[in-house]
Formats: structure tokens, sequence, C-alpha cells
């Protein structure tokens, strides 16, 4: 089996010919001159000839070297070439991201900005996968995904963009005929509309300023894969539901929705730039990331303030084991 050339042996003594000089040459390539001096050593093992007459006071090509010295340098050149064409590359944003976002979220803050992404890029173009499903990126081969989650350790690199709250909802003409909710026990009485895509299992975690605990299990008419599938069913008045800022917060501000348990507070989480490590990433890459972090970290539905709640949904006093009342019908009055 044939070997490869040694192309490091080849590129420094050519560097060598041309510094006519072991030191220049190792100051050129910035290494010792004992590692310039070992490789053409090397080289000349392999070759079986000497490259160069060496004495005190000055270095020379021998005969067999001056053969050599014209085809090494012009290998190196040509090495040269390929990284600096290598380097440009990269360093250049161009090609096809892979990305993958949850359907809802991607329709309506991501697709509506790529068109500007494109005039920015016009040599990138953009795979966009939307499925609140979470992307395996590496098995997968995404080169990036937004992810909207309570992060936790993982092998992957993120970035978070921007915080994204999430309120227990329901419409008022929902709350007329069943009542307000005082406490996350009392969701066992109503119908909670539940998504088949929560990063564990289906069950809504809150925390009150007490430190106290609660946890509900949603069961009600329906279930979806995707949170938008939700909304026809919570604004008739139907149910309950637990949604994403960035879609209740349009609704409650026009007051189609209203936020239930104000005193309770679900996980806050995050939209977060991912990707499955940033050693070496493209420079196609980087510029989406620093693209969508630049323009989706101050949204229009961030709400301000803490207190997302109306000032009727304000808690009131509330005795554990109190009355609840029994499960409501789906008939609208």
């Amino acid at each position: 089996m044939s070997r490869l050339p040694d192309f490091e042996g080849l590129a420094m003594f050519a560097k060598v010919a041309e510094e006519r000089s072991y030191a220049g040459a190792a100051r050129a390539l910035g290494v010792s001159v004992a590692t310039v001096s070992r490789a053409v050593t090397r080289l000349e093992d392999r070759l079986g000839g000497r490259l160069f007459n060496r004495s005190s006071r000055r270095l020379a090509l021998t005969d067999f070297g001056q053969g050599l010295a014209e085809r090494a340098t012009r290998i190196y050149a040509e090495a040269e070439e390929v990284e600096h064409l290598a380097r440009a590359t990269t360093s250049r944003p161009h090609g096809l991201v892979r990305l993958a976002v949850p359907m809802s979220f991607g329709l309506r803050s991501v697709a509506p900005i790529l068109p500007d992404f494109f005039r920015r890029y016009p040599e990138v173009s953009v795979d966009l996968h939307l499925s609140d499903a979470v992307a395996d990126l590496i098995g997968e081969g995404f080169d990036a995904a937004l992810r909207i989650a309570v992060m936790e350790d993982s092998s992957l690199v993120a970035r978070q963009i921007v915080p994204v709250r999430r309120f227990i909802v329901a419409a008022p003409s929902y709350i007329a005929r069943h009542g307000l909710p005082r406490h996350p026990d009392d969701l066992a009485a109503h119908h909670c509309l539940g998504y088949a895509y929560r990063a564990k299992r289906d069950v809504w975690r809150l925390t009150n300023a007490a430190g106290e605990e609660a946890t509900v299990t949603p069961t009600g008419p329906l279930r979806v894969t995707n949170v938008d599938a939700l909304l026809p069913t919570l604004l008739e008045g139907l149910a309950i539901a637990e949604l994403p800022e960035f879609i209740a917060a349009e609704h409650l501000a026009a007051g189609r929705l209203q936020a239930i348990l104000p005193g309770w507070r679900l996980p806050e989480g995050g939209i977060y730039f991912v990707t499955p490590t940033a050693r070496a990433r493209a420079a196609k890459v980087d510029a989406l990331s620093d693209f969508l972090i630049s323009r989706l970290s101050h949204p229009a539905w961030r709400r301000e303030g803490d207190d997302a709640s109306r000032p009727e949904d304000r808690p009131r006093a509330y005795k554990k084991g109190a009355s609840r009342r029994t499960p409501p019908s789906l008939a609208v009055d």
C-alpha cells in the first residue's frame, strides 16, 4: 500500500529553498528551526538524496534539490491558495441553512422577516422546517433550530433570544358561565385543553409567591400537536388552555381571553437559537443567528410588567378543600 506524500516536508523544503535559510523558513512558518530541520531530513531520507549542501556560512541547493524545488514551491503555493479559498468561502455567508422552527412561531414571527434576511444575504437560502415536534438536529441533519422551552442541560449550544412567559387563559364567556378558578386544584373540575408536544408530558406545573407547588394534568375534549389549533375551542368559551405569550398576548390585550390564576406562575422559558456546536460554525449559520436575534429579541407581543391579569382576576382568599363546581358542559348557552 502506497504512503501519502510528505506534504509537510515538501512545504518546509520549499520554504527553506525560498529563504535560503532554515531560520528564515522557521520564522516565515511560525515553527522552530529544529522542526524545519527534522522535516527536511525526513524528506531527504524518504526521497533518497540530499536536498541542500550545508556549511557554517552558506546553504545551497544540490542538483537533486534544484530539480525538486520548483515543483515543491508550486505544490506549496497551490496548497496556500486552497486554504485561502476555503477561508474565504467559510467567512462569507452563502449556501443552504436547514432550520427547524415550531410551526406557530415560525408562521407568525420567522417567515415574515425572512425576506429582509434574503435581501441582506442573497447567497444564503433557508430550508425552513415547521413542526412542533422537537427536531433531532444531528440525526436529521439540521444546522440550527429555534426552540421555545425551559432549556435543560444538553450537548447542544443554545443562545436565548427572548424570554417567553406562559399563561393559563379562558374566554370571558367561559368564566361567566363556569366561574373563575382560584387555585390550580380547581382546574380538576374544568375542561382543560392539552398539547401533545410538551417537553416531558402534558402537565402544568405552577408555583406561587409562597413557594407552594401544584401540578395539573389537563383533561378536556381536545389535545393538539399545534397550539394554534386550541384557539377556536378556547375563544368559543368551551375550555381553559395554557398558551405561550407570543400567541396569548394579542387575545389578552383585546379582551378575547383572560389570564386566570394570576397568583400562580408556570415556569418561564425562552426562545433559543440552538446549534449542534459552536466550534467552526459556518458563516451562513452565524449570519442567520445574528439576524434572528436582532429581529426577535424585542417582539411586539412581549407584555410589559409581570402581572398580565386584568384587575378583576387578581387572587382572592382561598381555602384549600372548599367546594368546587361540577365539570362544565361543552354546550354554549
